[in-house]
């Protein structure tokens, strides 16, 4: 294994100089990308317009409505066209939440790589960065 020759003091210092500013830019983007996500919400409805719910970036409900024709379906037809909705929702926040996570710090980085596992794992998307 080759090694990297030793650096003159002032290269040493330049290098360290870069990375810190590297970890400064990656701190405020990663700070940014924090507060896009937890802005992010996802309002959906069905076509028929039976039902309008929200989630969060984590894929809870935060809101549910129940369109004027609603009332003219059964339970089981608003169940299914609930978790339909919510379903599209997840997928939603999941493509949205990609987006961010990638504009922010970039698909070269392990961070974002496992940002992508875990919200794939969360809300049931694939969290490639491709």
């Amino acid at each position: 294994m080759a090694s990297e020759p030793l650096l003159e003091p002032g290269m040493a210092l330049e290098r360290l100089a870069a990375w810190h500013d590297d970890m400064e830019r990656l701190v405020t983007r990663t700070r940014a990308m924090s507060d896009r996500l937890g802005a992010l919400r996802i309002t959906a409805s069905d076509p028929r317009r039976l039902v309008e719910l929200t989630i969060d970036t984590q894929g809870a409900l935060t809101d549910l409505r129940f369109g004027p024709g609603a009332i003219q379906h059964g339970p089981d037809t608003l169940a299914r066209t609930v978790l339909a909705t919510l379903n599209d929702a997840r997928r939603q926040a999941a493509e949205q939440t990609r987006r961010i996570i990638l504009e922010s710090i970039g698909p070269d980085s392990a961070a974002a790589r496992e940002m992508l596992t875990r919200m794939a794992d969360r809300l049931g998307r694939p969290g490639s960065p491709q």
